[in-house]
């Protein structure tokens, strides 16, 4: 188990050095963030005093390496638009972004992984009907399509859950979300409802058709006493990956849905930091984000190792 903990931990430490370099020369590519700093009337001299007080007039892998430096120890500098530190602004937003991810990813569960159960148990039934219908559809529409049609219907014309913004209240020093998440959130986690409608299903028509099963049955067992031992147990293992997988893209993904209901988080800063051009925003963001992913990934592939030694034997 030591072994293959460490293998992945090399793995995502060798993908993170990969994404500070993908996002440092992308976004360097994009142009001069200077021009967007002076105004128009501004004279060459001017434009170049204040690319060398940024740094912006070193050579390339002089301003990589400082970045690498800085990114080991959470320093991206400061925003050029909000003159703060990066990282003080993604910790301001993140409260917001893990809020919308944690509810969407808790109503796809509590949707696809009973509708996957009751797909799964009984092919060919009403319910494997739904089950499948639900699973399609989660997987192809659009979520900032449908965040508009839940805003048009819901907040719109209904009149029954807010349009836009966040919302929250104390308990017990605790802040806690109210219905404003829900129109977000439902968006966000409906692709990821799909996937786990589909993995459950397909897992619990596997594990059915397996010898040990059909022995359990032989031995005398009741239905409930194999789903719960044996069929719930087996399709538990492949469902870790997916929602450990779909827990990060809810976290990085979520840039149209914050933008599209004024949601206060990462997504919605990065939405503005792209717009601006500001560099060492987009870049701590970004890297902020895939670190996050990263993490999520590890943990997931470990806890999948655990649950089944397979994995970690044959790696």
């Amino acid at each position: 188990m030591q072994r293959y903990i460490l293998s992945r931990l090399f793995q995502s430490i060798m993908i993170l050095f990969g994404v500070l370099f993908i996002i440092f020369f992308m976004l360097q590519a994009t142009g001069d963030p200077v021009s967007l700093m002076v105004s128009r009337n501004a004279s060459p001299e001017e434009i170049e005093a204040v690319r060398e007080a940024m740094g912006f007039n070193r050579p390339l892998i002089v301003q990589f390496g400082d970045f690498i430096a800085g990114a080991v120890v959470g320093d991206f500098g400061d925003s050029l638009r909000h003159k703060q530190p990066a990282m003080d602004l993604i910790l301001e937003r993140l409260p917001a972004t893990v809020e919308l991810a944690t509810t969407a990813l808790f109503m796809a569960m509590l949707i696809g992984i009973p509708l996957g159960l009751l797909g799964g148990s009984n092919p060919g039934s009403l319910w494997d009907t739904l089950a499948r219908g639900a699973g399609l559809i989660g997987q192809t529409i659009p979520n900032f399509w449908l965040a508009l049609i839940l805003i048009i219907v819901f907040a719109v014309k209904l009149g029954w859950l807010p349009a836009f913004g966040r919302e929250t209240w104390q308990f017990l020093g605790i802040t806690l979300p109210t219905r404003s998440v829900i129109l977000p959130a439902f968006a966000l986690g409906l692709f990821t409802m799909g996937q786990l409608v589909r993995f459950t299903r397909s897992a619990v028509m596997e594990i059915r058709s397996e010898d040990f099963v059909r022995t359990a049955y032989s031995k005398g067992l009741s239905d409930r006493q194999i789903y719960i031992r044996h069929i719930l147990r087996n399709a538990a293992i492949p469902l870790i990956s997916i929602i450990g997988v779909q827990f990060g893209y809810l976290l990085s993904g979520s840039i149209y849905i914050e933008t599209i209901c004024s949601w206060p988080g990462l997504g919605n800063l990065l939405a503005e930091a792209i717009g601006n051009r500001d560099f060492a925003l987009v870049q701590a963001i970004a890297f902020f984000t895939s670190l996050v992913v990263v993490t999520l990934n590890l943990l997931t592939d470990i806890a999948y190792g655990l649950a089944d030694p397979r994995i970690r034997y044959g790696d």
